[in-house]
């Protein structure tokens, strides 16, 4: 989900440097939004790097950009889905104390910034603060300007499982597909979680909206592996197995599945 929440950081670039809003000229009046021609020529470099930076991200190549969230900074040292981009990234690295670093970061400069607060909710998540985690992702939802609400919506899902509560976890999981009925890691959770009650018709549902999807992250192909080992369908389980070793041989996920580790 990290990439996906990397991918969307660019939606409100215009408006998170130094600030929010630009005066319109008039004394004690309402500030008006800055938009793209507010910008200076200093901070469309920023927003440049940015983009290469999320580009390099998505195809794995940290170092290479965390280089460009370097140079981003540079051109920019407010920028805040700059400091977001180089938490995510040190994160994937393992850096926790840097990823935390940078996201609070990124919020102090950009309070408001709901895309911001859904990754940094995320990161809470991943590092075993999940209770901490649901007020990011809610404070997220209530942005009237977040474009993406199924994404904090599914990431909240998966932090309730992990705390163990299923009825919380299904709840956001049907609430994001009301947003994203294509989302798969929405999908594949709610055929997990129907498969656990033998509930067969909605877990196939569920599945063939995963399966229909041409590129599946190893968590995705993780959990579908166990719903088709619960639905007793040894071919369907095959199939994604031989997806996630072909795609994501050295991921943690294909170790799981090597040991035999099925109900972590």
């Amino acid at each position: 989900m990290a990439i996906a929440a990397a991918l969307t950081l660019l939606a409100g670039c215009a408006t998170t440097s130094g600030g929010n809003s630009a005066n319109n000229g008039e004394s004690g009046a309402r500030r008006e939004l800055a938009t793209n021609s507010d910008l200076t020529d200093a901070q469309r470099r920023a927003r440049i790097r940015l983009e290469l930076a999320v580009g390099y991200y998505g195809q794995g190549q940290l170092t290479v950009a965390l280089d460009e969230v370097k140079q981003s900074l540079s051109s920019d040292p407010q920028f805040a889905d700059a400091y977001s981009m180089r938490g995510l990234i040190y994160m994937d690295m393992g850096e926790t104390g840097l990823a935390d670093d940078n996201l609070q970061k990124a919020l102090k400069l950009a309070p408001d910034n709901p895309d911001i607060a859904n990754n940094y909710g995320w990161f809470l998540c991943k590092n075993g603060r999940e209770k901490e985690s649901i007020a990011y992702f809610q404070m997220a939802l209530n942005s009237r300007s977040y474009l993406s609400p199924a994404k904090a919506l599914t990431n909240a899902g998966v932090c309730s499982l992990k705390m163990k509560d299923s009825v919380s976890a299904e709840r956001y999981f049907l609430q994001a597909f009301q947003f994203d009925a294509s989302n798969p890691l929405t999908n594949v959770n709610l055929a997990m979680m129907a498969a656990g009650r033998r509930d067969v018709e909605h877990a196939r549902f569920y599945m063939g909206l995963v399966t229909k999807q041409d590129a599946l992250n190893a968590d995705v192909l993780w959990i579908g592996i166990k719903v088709e080992r619960k639905l007793n369908d040894r071919v369907a389980e095959t199939n994604l197995v031989t997806q996630l070793r072909r795609v994501y041989p050295g991921s943690a996920e294909y170790a799981s599945y090597q040991r035999g580790v099925f109900d972590e």
